[in-house]
């Protein structure tokens, strides 16, 4: 979170009001999960900076309906851990984005990649991400205001690559492309009345040009997220 916030401020106008409604505690891959039985707690943390007792999909709900009424671009992440192919469907972090759109905002998600091999960090993020928020976001404010509100959810993911090996403000290439639909190739382990299953996330099926294949290759890919007649795999810069 403190990484998208950092990366926005580099490009954020004084003007800008930037507004941070995040989940109290951890999330992970509770996807488009809300929550109806009990009234939701939110707390101001710091000035602009909220906390609510709920899944990021309901924290999207109290900002659109009560902290950022205004609000015009929805940003979600960054996720520790990529959100590619099939796993969208499943990530909080996409679905925060997703519910955004239901609201009629444009919504980016973001997520970085994490390899075993290489080295957990986070300070390379505002530079990777300053070009593509910057390229989407201005889509999105230069749209006229009599024109059909876009609520475009648009879903990137960041390469695993140790960013010191790179030169000084150098960023991985970036590609626009589909998401890849093939499923998880999971092993079920039973014991008694247990079951796990196991899958190699490294090693999963992915098709050529798709998000896995580019991510796993080093780029930052960039993929349009469409519903009922807009196609999941449509891809196409803002």
């Amino acid at each position: 979170m403190m990484a998208l916030y950092r990366s926005v401020r580099t490009f954020a106008r004084p003007d800008d009001e930037i507004i941070v409604v995040a989940p109290d505690r951890q999330r992970s891959e509770c996807g488009h999960s809300i929550t109806q039985h009990r009234p939701l707690v939110f707390r101001e943390q710091k000035p602009h900076w909220f906390s609510v007792d709920g899944t990021p999909a309901d924290c999207i709900r109290v900002a659109v309906n009560h902290l950022a009424k205004d609000v015009d671009v929805v940003l979600s992440g960054v996720n520790q851990g990529a959100n590619l192919g099939v796993d969208t469907a499943v990530s909080g972090t996409v679905a925060a984005a997703r519910e955004a759109t239901l609201h009629v905002r444009t919504a980016i998600a973001i997520s970085q990649y994490r390899h075993p091999s290489i080295e957990w960090a986070w300070e390379h993020v505002p530079t990777w991400t300053r070009s593509i928020l910057t390229e989407i976001i201005s889509a999105n404010q230069n749209v006229r205001a009599d024109a059909k509100p876009d609520a475009t959810l648009w879903n990137i993911n960041l390469p695993a690559i140790d960013a010191s090996t790179l030169a000084e403000g150098q960023v991985p290439p970036v590609v626009y492309c589909p998401l890849d639909l093939n499923p998880h190739q999971r092993t079920a382990e039973v014991e008694n009345d247990t079951i796990r299953f196991a899958t190699n996330f490294q090693a999963r099926k992915r098709d050529p040009g798709t998000d896995i294949d580019l991510c796993f290759g080093g780029s930052i890919t960039v993929t349009r997220l469409g519903y009922g007649n807009d196609s999941a795999s449509k891809t196409q810069h803002p």
